[in-house]
């Protein structure tokens, strides 16, 4: 793909962004320099920035080329900080990383306006201001139906039983000893926004899109330990997982899901054991399907000859239909993209180069392509996807654009590898109706006004 920038075109800068951005003569330069001047560029360009970050410049701050000086001279090189001149903590003063105090407004959040029932609750993921496709596990989202537990490992008890020659009980020692494997998945939440089915236009990614995560997560294939408790694959086609939570959270997971080994039973995420938060010490990796199946602080698991028909998959997480009736056992995220920056809340603060980034995502599969329009759906791009591209994974795209300074309107579209393209909101619509709360995988749209603010909008 290929674009062109006018050279009266001014770079640009979005508010509260983490991007940097060079323009089209500085990218002529970066072509033709040598690899010493290239990495004195960006050094240079990144300190004039976080100079004018400094003095609260609200502009783009001027370029510095490489073989250029300020003719005053640059402060933040010439005055030594005094971390260049002291003795820095020891290791011994934060045993346990921690983030920056300058990145302490990146955190979950709560919505003021979903309503809460004893210990229930939600936060969302900061998406607007991630990079890649790993959640830390810190900032990862949350959903609890009767708030979260830091639970003694080791008196935590899996109980296999059902349909299986040898009902067992396994300690985490015992499943800790076992062959494990690692993967990386996206978890979201059937109810990941929601809110926008009623068009309740929430201000950022972060709430309409924020009940969203993915992580490397470790365990042992659910597969494996029932076969070792002999379970019988003719009569047991569907597993009833239960967490050990006060909600007493149980699903009921196909078999053929379990069969081809995806569905784990997993106690580290992120290189590390699982937070308290995530389900600490064991939950159920369910890929590609809604988070509420991915049973945390799991307990049991009953093979049976059909489905459980438990309370939060008969009454809640299914979807009513136009004619009426409630579509059930709906477990599988939909192809879905959304634009994270630039984004609601977030201002273009002058016309200019941008690079459009987002996030993709399938519960069948891979992603095969994103395309983005700046047009409110008009014309479509075809974004660059960032690699690697997995399996039941999130994907990071990235599209250039030179804003006129002129209102538009950004969109994504995700394509998976079954060939499935990501809904308008008037296609899922006339499918579904307009009483759904779950499972909504429409095209997001954000509006960009001439003053350069990002809003969420509706288009259909």
């Amino acid at each position: 793909m290929s674009f062109e920038i006018s050279p009266d075109v001014a770079l640009g800068q979005t508010r509260k962004a983490p991007e940097n951005f060079i323009g089209r003569n500085d990218v002529a330069f970066v072509n033709r320099a040598s690899e010493p001047e290239r990495r004195l560029f960006f050094k240079r360009t990144l300190i004039a920035a976080a100079s004018a970050a400094a003095a609260g410049a609200v502009g783009m701050p001027s370029l510095v080329r490489a073989n250029t000086l300020p003719t005053d001279g640059d402060p933040a090189i010439l005055n030594l900080p005094e971390h260049t001149t002291g003795l820095g903590l020891p290791v011994a003063a934060n045993p346990y990383g921690q983030p920056s105090k300058f990145e302490s407004n990146l955190q979950r959040r709560e919505s003021p306006g979903l309503t809460r029932v004893s210990q229930a609750s939600v936060s969302f993921c900061p998406l607007q201001s991630l990079f890649g496709i790993i959640t830390p596990s810190g900032l990862h989202f949350e959903r609890h139906h009767q708030g979260w537990w830091d639970i003694d490992p080791r008196q935590h008890r899996l109980m296999i039983n059902g349909l299986v020659n040898k009902p067992m009980v396994f300690t985490l020692d015992d499943l800790l000893r076992m062959e494990s494997v690692s993967r990386i998945h996206f978890i979201e939440c059937g109810a990941n926004t929601g809110m926008e089915w009623g068009n309740v236009a929430v201000p950022t990614v972060q709430y309409t899109h924020g009940m969203l995560s993915c992580s490397e997560f470790t365990g042992v294939p659910l597969i494996k330990v029932l076969e070792y408790c002999g379970v019988d694959l003719k009569k047991g086609r569907f597993v009833l997982a239960e967490g050990g939570d006060g909600s007493s959270m149980t699903r009921t997971i196909p078999m053929e899901l379990i069969e081809s080994g995806e569905v784990l039973l997993a106690y580290g995420q992120n290189g590390e054991m699982l937070r308290p938060e995530n389900g600490y010490p064991l939950r159920l990796v369910v890929p590609g399907v809604q988070g509420v199946s991915w049973v945390k602080y799991l307990r049991r698991i009953e093979v049976g000859d059909q489905p459980y028909a438990t309370k939060d998959e008969t009454i809640h997480y299914v979807d009513m239909m136009p004619d009426g009736l409630h579509r059930q056992y709906t477990s599988i995220q939909e192809c879905k993209s959304v634009v994270t920056s630039p984004s609601g809340g977030q201002a273009l603060l002058n016309k200019g180069f941008y690079n459009i980034t987002g996030l993709a995502w399938s519960g069948r599969g891979s992603i095969k392509a994103v395309d983005v329009s700046v047009d409110g759906g008009k014309n479509w791009k075809p974004a660059r996807l960032e690699g690697p591209v997995q399996y039941k994974a999130l994907t990071r795209f990235n599209l250039p654009w030179v804003w006129d300074g002129k209102p538009a309107i950004i969109q994504s579209r995700a394509i998976d590898t079954t060939s499935y393209v990501q809904p308008s909101y008037r296609t899922l619509r006339e499918v579904r109706g307009s009483k759904s709360i779950y499972h909504n995988n429409a095209i997001q749209s954000w509006a960009i006004h001439a003053d350069g603010t990002v809003h969420n909008v509706h288009v259909g």
